[in-house]
């Protein structure tokens, strides 16, 4: 029984593509090559605009087209927004609304040993581990806690076992583990906040008792083995002294790198979108981080054009940049989603203005980055060796690899093979990437 599937959106949606997929192929399926049709596919979509529901339609139906005696199941946030929509499109025999119920899909497939986790991630070096789902937040722009309201955390045993298979060497067919696992959730920093309220019944529970995020790190920062954590997405207020002292204490193996969603720089504009926290907040956390470690990576996300952002607010977003010193920012123009009250509001930029903003803001970008990069040179950074060197001055010397540094840098260096970690010193920015002279190690 030949098996396609295809994943579009975040790194959630990917973990549980990977969940299902290997769950089907404990019971005989196999992924079909590029020119054999399948017998199953699997489409998991994405809503976080309306562009990401035109993709999911159309995937939805290249795949029927192509694999004309298939089954398609849909699942993912698209399918939980609009199933009725998702279930007529040709080939659709089933529609997942609830993430929760994957174990029991798996059971109709005739699964009898539901797997609690994964094993592996395909090939890739970095794997992602989902410990959470659901956000309770009601952020003005965004759809998601409309279709994943539900706090869900993983038990914390399930969670380190699946670490433990997917860092260990010869488990799946793989001759090395993954030696970087990616934390990863709905709302990651909410990880046990369902357990805590559960708890509480309605009566004060002491903070000591309550299950955090920094004590699944640490947890799994304890396991053996030689490998990295790093955290996916987390917000300015989850950035807690706990937190960082885990990073302190594990430094061999929680990356120095936080990506901590902003936004906005604008006090005003943060407000319209119903962020938790002003622009000095942010600033204050990020500064905590930097005092506490070495030189640590701070990425984020920025949505330029929200309604009504004037020319002083979005000033103020870019005054906030350069304080904070992000080395690198996802840069999103607003996009009215159907559905929120940002869509909805008064004074909808134009297109081009939105566009203008988002140039200018790449630009400072690539100067905060550069200015990172330049402020590790001399540095020793470890390096996780993905793939060969592509296009460079440098390609045409044996064994130059390009990996991702543990301050999440891309950085070229020489390796044995993908999957080895290497130490080098920081040199030189060369094509958007540092020069590491390295010494190749485990």
């Amino acid at each position: 029984m030949n098996l396609k599937t295809i994943t579009l959106g975040c790194k959630v949606n990917q973990y549980e593509t990977e969940y299902l997929r290997e769950g089907l192929q404990g019971i005989g399926y196999v992924d079909a090559t590029d020119d054999q049709t399948a017998d199953l596919c699997v489409v998991n979509t994405c809503t976080v605009t309306s562009e990401g529901d035109s993709k999911s339609r159309q995937i939805i139906r290249r795949m029927a087209r192509e694999n004309p005696a298939s089954k398609i199941v849909v699942m993912g946030c698209y399918a939980t927004r609009a199933p009725e929509e998702v279930a007529a499109l040709p080939n659709v025999t089933e529609v997942l609304t609830d993430k929760r119920e994957l174990p029991d899909l798996l059971g109709r497939f005739g699964v009898t040993d539901v797997p609690t986790g994964i094993s592996g991630f395909g090939r890739r070096q970095r794997a992602y581990v989902k410990v959470q789902d659901g956000c309770l937040l009601r952020c003005s722009f965004c759809i998601i806690p409309h279709v994943r309201p539900q706090l869900t955390s993983r038990p914390q045993q399930h969670i380190l076992d699946e670490v433990g298979r997917l860092v260990a060497d010869n488990v799946c067919g793989r001759e090395k583990g993954h030696r970087e696992v990616v934390l990863t959730g709905i709302h990651l920093g909410h990880y046990g906040v369902d357990w805590n309220r559960s708890m509480s019944q309605g009566k004060p529970v002491p903070k000591e008792k309550w299950t955090r995020l920094s004590h699944l790190v640490r947890s799994i920062a304890e396991l053996p083995g030689d490998f990295r954590i790093r955290l996916s997405s987390i917000e300015a207020t989850e950035v807690t002294r706990e937190l960082i002292g885990v990073m302190q204490d594990h430094r061999e193996k929680v990356c120095p790198h936080l990506h901590i969603s902003m936004q906005s720089g604008s006090d005003g504009v943060l407000r319209r979108m119903r962020r938790r926290w002003g622009s000095q907040r942010f600033i204050d956390r990020c500064q905590l981080l930097k005092e506490s470690l070495d030189r640590p990576a701070i990425t984020t996300d920025i949505i330029v054009g929200f309604p009504g952002e004037t020319d002083a607010e979005f000033a103020e977003t870019c005054d906030v940049a350069r304080e904070v010193g992000f080395s690198k920012i996802h840069i999103f123009p607003f996009s009215a989603r159907r559905g929120t009250p940002a869509a909805d509001m008064p004074d909808q930029l134009p297109k081009k203005l939105k566009q203008e903003r988002g140039r200018e803001l790449k630009k400072l970008e690539a100067e905060l980055r550069n200015a990172y990069f330049e402020s590790l040179r001399g540095m020793k950074l470890r390096v996780l060796a993905e793939s060969p060197l592509a296009e460079s001055p440098l390609k045409d010397r044996p064994g130059l690899m390009v990996g991702t540094s543990c301050r999440y840098t891309p950085t070229v260096v020489e390796a044995s093979e993908p999957g080895d970690f290497v130490e080098v010193t920081a040199g030189s920015i060369e094509e958007g990437s540092i020069n590491g002279l390295a010494s190749v190690g485990k």
